[in-house]
């Protein structure tokens, strides 16, 4: 039974804000947003109520980036996450969220330290492939799909392309607008929605599309070689707190 109570209200509010700032650019801060939500409730439930907010803001970031995307790495990688929502979807009674969290930490900590060790070589930007999109695109959608999750793998195919700020913002956001557009079905299908979970996302819905307008100014104002520092270091932190998260609940 989801509780509506002040408390926790006090902790979906800020939670629905970090999807906001995803949804305007922002990578990486919406992933916190299921964890901080479960110190009140369940993980399903945080990661059900949630969609519809995801989905509602994902309709504002469309507009704002409707001009800023880089068309082949969405033809590459929309129907790999597509298909990675899919196997969620059927994988859903017997792949726990630990050993998925476990797989995508370490990885993001890898590549993070990889880059880190080598910042001072000189690095060619990778050009957008389709064995690597396909690969990681589906990861993404597989990991979205569990707990909103999708946004480090996506980061490990994208990142090393050194797309220029809007762009990187804005394909990001389509990418993951239809992600989460795709996800509706299963969920209602595996009873993440509930009525009483879209009334509290209805209730949540301002405050994300209040923050979805101060990441898209944040995005437009920050420096490209700082922001891409805030994304790796989002990436790094977020690897760590999923990697940790698993193996407590993995070995505990």
């Amino acid at each position: 039974m989801l509780d509506v109570s002040l408390t926790f209200y006090a902790v979906a509010i800020p939670a629905a804000m970090l999807v906001g700032l995803a949804k305007g650019g922002l990578p990486v801060v919406g992933m916190v947003s299921v964890p901080l939500l479960a110190l009140v409730t369940s993980p399903l439930e945080a990661a059900g109520l949630l969609l519809p907010i995801y989905v509602i803001t994902d309709m504002f970031g469309l507009w704002f980036y409707r001009r800023d995307y880089d068309p082949r790495n969405l033809k590459i990688l929309t129907p790999a996450a597509i298909a990675g929502v899919g196997v969620g979807w059927a994988t859903a009674s017997f792949v726990t969220e630990a050993s998925v969290a476990v797989l995508v930490g370490s990885v993001g900590i890898a590549f993070c330290l990889n880059n880190w060790l080598r910042r001072h070589a000189p690095i060619k930007p990778q050009p957008a492939d389709v064995g690597r999109g396909l690969f990681w695109g589906a990861l993404s959608g597989f990991t979205s799909f569990v707990s909103h999750a999708g946004g480090p793998p996506y980061q490990l195919y994208v990142l090393p392309q050194r797309l220029e700020k809007m762009i990187y913002a804005g394909t990001t956001t389509i990418l993951f607008a239809i992600i989460n557009a795709t996800k509706l079905v299963p969920y209602w299908a595996l009873g993440q929605l509930s009525p009483a979970s879209l009334r509290s996302s209805a209730l949540l819905v301002p405050a994300g599309i209040l923050a979805t307008l101060v990441g898209v100014r944040l995005v437009r104002i920050i420096p490209e070689r700082e922001f891409f520092v805030v994304v790796q270091t989002g990436l790094l932190l977020l690897s760590l707190r999923l990697t940790y998260q698993g193996l407590s609940h993995l070995l505990g």
